[in-house]
């Protein structure tokens, strides 16, 4: 995703104070410490690119309810560390990427684990696909290469998926995106306008948030529980879309990212049936519904859109389900919403590459065994994931998902952001909670993706209970060593 704030542009003190959230807590003495330590998160975060002007002292005093003096402590340390630059008369800004120390301070042997994207390696069978597509291309060397619908047996494929799902489909009713994130971008710019409201649960995933904020929207949240029950407040929402009257719903009813909750049939029925009654257009993001651990996606609940009438748009990708490098990703909704999308479409872009197209129309033409052995990859590494934080952190509590990606943890104290700022001395980098909702918090939480072979996973997890024991001023509580299976 594009970063929000471009490179060389300006963050406001209100956007900065959000993006830090709870990074000081109560006690600490070491406030100039703890605020150049969640700025330099938010730049290893990429949330502060390379050339952000930073607000001026005293804005950024105002907007935190703290002394200038704290303020200038922490650009001074930020300065010392290369990471900021200053001169008079035109204030400050990010001037490198992230300190030497992160790196330095680590073990020789080691090296940085990204433990913040929830995306797996590549899928088995990607390079027979590409063999494959490269002999197919030549029959399409003889044209323009320009599909704004995207080519048409890769919409067979994807509409034949979705009607095995439950969802009848024809190809007139699908469209092939740059990826599932750039097809919610262009149904933002069809359906809302700036100082429009979108209404999104919380927590929710970020790169959704950071695009309604690009678009000049207003995220309106509506709270799951991670813990129990089936996580979706279905009254809360019928009552929010009454109160706020949103001009579009934004949703992950299969393996929510973080939590990893999915509604069940009766839930979909209720949320489908305010939506319809309410008529609010609603983006499904069903990017992880082929992740289904504990069966085949074909044997669950039908797709939302079965429930919730013509003002609803599904979009899926193959970011997750195969590789994120393929950026292919696919729109399905009523031919009237399609016609109307392309127009909107051609502001952005002109269409999808021909080449990725082709690699995933042949990873679709038999999908079942590429996708089941995908499912029991990320199953182990689920289990692996699972056991390692009952070892290491035995006080973090989650709901193990029964698919998607994710962890989504309960720390025993407020303390994610500070965690994050640790990890990365450790040689682990997260996403603080914080990244997570519409205006930061979830200090108690933790996301922890399973994309990573096991070995990785538990090894990360034993870093980042060393680096929670350091910010709670503890010993580590658990032993090392913790046995790595054979996969």
């Amino acid at each position: 995703m594009n970063p929000v704030i471009p490179p060389g542009g300006h963050i406001s003190g209100a956007r900065l104070a959000i993006l830090l959230g709870s990074w000081r807590q109560g006690g600490s003495r070491q406030g100039a410490t703890d605020l150049a330590a969640a700025i330099e998160l938010q730049v290893l975060d990429g949330q502060l690119p390379l050339g952000t002007r930073l607000p001026a002292e005293r804005e950024l005093a105002e907007v935190l309810g703290i002394s200038r003096t704290l303020i200038g402590g922490a650009l001074d340390r930020l300065r010392e560390d290369g990471l900021v630059a200053s001169r008079r008369g035109s204030g400050s800004w990010i001037a490198s990427p992230g300190r030497g120390g992160v790196s330095a301070a680590l073990p020789e042997d080691s090296d940085l684990i990204d433990f913040a994207r929830a995306a797996p390696a590549a899928a088995a069978g990607l390079v027979q696909a590409v063999d494959v597509a490269r002999r197919q291309l030549v029959d399409h060397l003889g044209g323009h290469g320009y599909g704004e619908y995207g080519l048409l047996e890769l919409r067979e494929r994807i509409a034949l998926r979705y009607t095995a799902r439950g969802l009848p489909t024809t190809p007139s009713q699908v469209m092939i995106t740059n990826g599932a994130h750039h097809a919610f971008m262009l149904a933002l710019r069809m359906f809302t306008g700036p100082g429009d409201r979108v209404l999104v649960e919380q927590p929710g995933y970020p790169n959704a948030l950071e695009a309604i904020r690009a678009a000049h929207g207003i995220a309106v949240p509506i709270a799951l529980d991670p813990l129990g029950g089936q996580g979706w407040d279905i009254t809360g929402i019928e009552a929010a879309l009454r109160q706020s009257a949103p001009r579009l719903s934004y949703s992950v009813v299969d393996f929510q990212n973080p939590t990893g909750l999915r509604l069940d049939v009766e839930g979909r029925e209720h949320l489908g049936a305010v939506l319809t009654r309410t008529r609010t257009p609603v983006v499904i993001d069903e990017t992880l519904v082929e992740l289904d651990l504990e069966g085949d996606p074909v044997d669950g609940p039908p797709p939302l859109a079965a429930f919730a009438g013509e003002l609803t748009v599904t979009i899926g990708s193959a970011s997750k389900s195969h590789w994120g490098g393929l950026r292919i990703g696919w729109m399905r909704a009523s031919e009237d919403i399609l016609g109307r999308m392309i127009s909107a479409r051609y502001a952005i872009d002109l269409g999808s590459p021909v080449f990725e197209q082709l690699v995933m129309a042949e990873l679709l033409d038999d999908p079942g065994p590429s996708l089941a052995r995908r499912r029991e990859e990320l199953r182990v590494q689920r289990d692996a994931l699972v056991g390692a934080v009952k070892w290491y952190c035995p006080d973090w509590t989650f709901a193990e998902p029964a698919g998607g990606l994710s962890l989504w943890c309960r720390l025993p104290e407020p303390m994610s952001t500070k965690l994050a700022v640790a990890a990365a001395n450790h040689g682990v980098q997260i996403a603080p909670g914080s990244r997570f909702g519409v205006h930061g918090g979830f200090e108690r939480w933790l996301r922890l993706p399973y994309g990573l072979p096991a070995d990785r996973l538990f090894e990360a997890v034993r870093r980042l209970s060393v680096a929670a024991a350091s910010v709670r001023g503890v010993d580590p509580a658990t032993p090392s060593g913790f046995p790595v299976p054979v996969t």
